[in-house]
């Protein structure tokens, strides 16, 4: 007998195979490919993963899911019984050899603070291709000027390219969600490509500026515009966060971290 879905754990088991079939093209798993699946649940998206790569390591914090999918898959399938919150994605990457592809159906519950986790260890990923609540996607890849702009859309496009790829009904879950999903591929840009100096000042700016996301900028983040020239960013103190475009906070962040001048030295 299948294991029930816990509400605990946030679990909504896909079972459309139509569904499955354009996630695993999306993905286009390779023989020897270094895929790690979060969350395998029953096993949809594993087996063919599995018949893709040829092996593949899974995290699946729910034990009564562990055992099924141990029989099912054997030696194929390397199962980490861990909160993926506490996994060192970083050593997992480096044991599997890097770069490690990532693929999940991920708890509505947690996507966001798992995608945050993943941040630190991007470059030795080498794509992430995850299903999540629609609304989340929508607000990863939104662009300035969108209500759905926000800290995620920012933090994550200063990391990664993405790509919404396509939207799945409620209908393709056990039990079914209240909402839409969709899924969204993530490709990290090349560590040249990367313009961060400092990804907890840019964090703490993100989250300055949109913590009254209708307010101005002058008013949210005057505890660092005395330190920005905002003018050679294109961004006026009168725009809101949601103006302002991830390259713009990238750099503010980055003038925030230059090396403080004579002239700047207090008296």
């Amino acid at each position: 007998m299948a294991a029930a879905p816990k509400k605990r754990f946030g679990q909504n088991f896909l079972h459309d195979a139509g569904v499955v079939r354009r996630i695993i093209h999306a993905v286009r798993p390779q023989a020897n490919d270094r895929i790690v699946e979060i969350g395998p649940g029953r096993g949809a998206l594993t087996q063919g993963l599995i018949e893709g790569a040829g092996h593949l390591t899974a995290i699946e914090l729910d034990r009564d899911l562990i055992e099924p999918l141990a029989q099912r898959f054997g030696d194929r399938l390397r199962l980490i019984s861990q909160d993926v919150l506490t996994v060192d994605f970083r050593s997992l990457a480096l044991e599997l050899g890097a770069p490690i592809r990532i693929v999940g159906n991920l708890p509505y519950n947690i996507s966001s603070p798992i995608l945050f986790h993943l941040l630190p260890c991007a470059d030795l990923i080498r794509d992430q291709t995850f299903m999540l609540q629609k609304e989340v996607v929508d607000r990863m890849v939104a662009s300035e000027g969108s209500k759905t702009y926000g800290r995620l859309s920012v933090m994550l496009q200063a990391r990664y390219v993405m790509e919404r790829l396509f939207v799945v009904p409620p209908g393709a879950f056990t039990p079914a969600p209240a909402v839409d999903s969709a899924i969204v591929a993530m490709y990290p840009l090349a560590r040249e490509e990367v313009r961060v100096k400092n990804w907890a000042m840019l964090e703490a700016v993100v989250t300055a500026a949109f913590a009254t996301r209708r307010k101005m900028l002058r008013n949210t983040l005057s505890e660092y515009l005395s330190r920005v020239d905002l003018s050679v960013l294109g961004v006026r103190e009168t725009d809101r966060a949601e103006d302002v475009p991830v390259s713009a906070y990238v750099e503010m962040a980055n003038q925030l971290q230059a090396p403080v001048t004579r002239s700047e030295l207090p008296n």
